[in-house]
């Protein structure tokens, strides 16, 4: 630094001639500008990570060593060189700047040829979010990406830069940009947008090839630079899905399960097990787990002892719900308060083939459990149903439907409060068809699509379990609860999405192949029947089904014919039979869901599917 002023001060002064004066401009200005610029934590900053205000401090720094060396000399000396202390430090401070300008230059040289082996990153947002991201990109050399521009909804940004990235347009314009730039990768950066602006945007990146990333929702994110990047996580098939965020009152369902004992058939299934972890949140007198499933009741097993430790009282029962005597058992030794009835045989096409074993499990079986919690004086009693009890094209939704018609009959004859809740897909469950595409995308494809036209509900496995238990807390008795599905989704849009965020292209990368609709399968699920009414509840996510009464006789000879059918092991006759006992069961069904024919079943136009309010 020293030896940068004394060339200048040579050269602006050529009269030195004396030590004293050789001292003063040489050794002094080294001095004072080692100081000063150590005062403006000049020498404390990174370089390769500097911003204007590292050169800002460079320049004013340099400025102030100037004019303090000049106002010394000319007390010790007495003799005004203002001028040419002033120009020298100007000439120091463009040196000092060049150089870094030099540096940071070379440095980004450096990382764009590396760039080729980058992925190149258009940024949706221009907020603080994204500049904050935009930042631990570029500074951090271990980062495979490369940001190349920005897109943003407001107008007003159109055309502005952001940490030197130029906004392009708004979100509509994603597909162009993506084309136009080679962009790979596609970062989300708005963590305030809602679930529908969020299934907006994600439709729109659906259209590109490039791979999406998301900001968390969590906005104090952002404040954490270093840690901003690390949290940008994957496209969840929740984002596709697009439902509203929803705010439950667990203080009634609190207060519902609270030193209550709670029994849940079916407990280690995908509803089963998430309704006793959510009821295991209220702090119940004891938690009763029954299924027949030894492995899964295992894992769930030591899963609550390892969240709850020794807080939590549950026993694992492994028993099957066909066996009557054994329910009964289990009713008169723990007395259970509350039952969850989750067990059920629910694989379509499997019970298409092996009908009497779904009506073993799902008709016969919720029988016992139903009996047993009337004979024992449980308190509520609350069915899992499901959206293929509406006028049902498949043997599994016909026996849900007698099940829910069970429940139904004890109304008014029991001080059990009997209710049922009726509710469509549920995303990650062993039956879901967003695991099987996951997988099949994973090893290649094809991915199998049953019907271009195929749609369903979705919901997901917390939001369903939530929905159940508000459902049971303002429960009376025979009613059936139908939860709010949402918009149904179209399985082929589905499929072509989730390929499209796994970074590849339908039916080039990755195929979709039509397999045709499985045995007993609809093109389009339903969460109401003609002859259900809509009743409103407090709660604007469930709904009540107007249901047409159902006597306990009624039952009871349905079931005798069913019995019988069961016995006689014709399958063929145990399908008419159910038809009989279950009137809106259609097996004979086109692909197009036409209008059944048989008088048995005779449906005057599609029954009405639950939409969002």
């Amino acid at each position: 630094m020293g030896s940068i002023y004394l060339f200048c001060i040579m050269v602006l002064n050529k009269s030195i001639s004396h030590t004293l004066d050789l001292v003063l401009s040489t050794l002094v200005p080294m001095v004072f500008y080692v100081v000063v610029l150590f005062v403006f934590r000049v020498y404390g900053s990174l370089w390769k990570y500097a911003e204007i205000e590292e050169f800002f401090l460079c320049a004013a720094g340099s400025l102030a060593a100037g004019l303090i060396y000049a106002a010394v000399y000319e007390l010790i000396v007495d003799e005004s060189r203002l001028i040419y202390n002033i120009m020298a430090a100007m000439i120091v401070t463009l040196t000092l700047v060049t150089y870094r300008f030099i540096y940071r230059f070379y440095r980004k040289h450096q990382r764009k040829q590396c760039h080729d082996k980058k992925k190149r990153l258009l940024i949706v947002g221009a907020g603080m979010a994204a500049n904050s991201l935009i930042n631990e990109i570029r500074n951090n050399p271990k980062s495979s990406y490369v940001p190349i521009c920005a897109v943003d909804d407001n107008p007003e940004k159109h055309g502005h830069i952001i940490n030197g990235l130029r906004i392009r347009g708004s979100s509509q314009d994603i597909p162009q940009i993506c084309s136009t730039f080679d962009i790979d990768t596609i970062f989300i950066c708005i963590p305030t947008a809602t679930a529908e602006q969020r299934r907006r945007i994600l439709d729109i990146c659906a259209k590109t090839n490039a791979s999406l990333k998301i900001l968390p929702e969590i906005y104090s994110a952002i404040t954490d630079p270093d840690r901003l990047q690390k949290q940008m996580r994957s496209i969840r098939i929740e984002d596709l899905i697009g439902r509203k965020e929803n705010h439950f009152d667990r203080t009634c369902i609190d207060n519902f399960i609270n030193d209550k004992v709670v029994l849940i058939t079916g407990g280690a299934g995908s509803i089963g097990s998430e309704l006793c972890r959510q009821v295991a949140l209220s702090k119940p007198k004891k938690l009763i787990i029954l299924d027949i499933s030894e492995n899964s009741a295992y894992t769930l097993q030591y899963e609550l002892k390892h969240a709850f430790n020794d807080k939590l009282d549950f026993v694992i029962e492994i028993a099957s719900i066909r066996d009557a005597e054994k329910v009964d058992d289990l009713f008169f030794e723990y007395k259970p308060d509350i039952v969850f009835h989750a067990a059920a045989h629910k694989h379509v096409p499997l019970m298409e083939h092996n009908p009497e074993e779904a009506i073993k499990n799902n008709v016969f079986g919720t029988l016992n459990v139903v009996n047993a919690a009337q004979k024992h004086g449980a308190g509520h009693f609350v069915l899992i149903s499901s959206d293929k009890a509406v006028n049902p094209t498949n043997f599994m939704g016909a026996t849900k439907r007698f099940a829910e018609m069970i429940v139904q009959s004890r109304k008014g004859v029991s001080s059990t409060q009997f209710v049922s809740v009726r509710f469509g897909n549920v995303l990650a469950s062993s039956g879901s068809v967003v695991p099987l595409f996951e997988k099949q995308i994973e090893s290649g494809g094809p991915v199998t699509v049953t019907h271009p036209d195929i749609t369903r509900f979705f919901m997901t496995i917390p939001e369903a379990v939530q929905l159940v238990l508000q459902a049971a807390v303002m429960a009376k008795n025979g009613e059936i609860y139908v939860l709010d599905m949402g918009e149904p989704v179209r399985i082929l849009d589905l499929a072509e999405t989730m390929i499209k965020l796994s970074g590849f292209r339908p039916y080039v990368d990755i195929d979709i192949s039509f397999v045709g609709l499985r045995p007993g399968e609809k093109l389009y699920e339903e969460l109401m029947m003609n002859e259900e009414g809509l009743r409103t509840t407090d709660n604007n996510r469930i709904f009540i089904g107007n249901q047409p009464k159902i006597t306990l006789s009624e039952i009871e000879q349905k079931l005798e014919k069913l019995t019988d059918a069961v016995n006689k092991k014709d399958k063929k006759h145990l399908m008419r039979v159910m038809q009989e006992v279950v009137p809106t069961y259609c097996p004979d069904f086109s692909n197009k869901n036409r209008v059944c024919e048989q008088s048995a079943c005779q449906i005057n136009e599609p029954a009405m599917a639950i939409q969002t309010f």
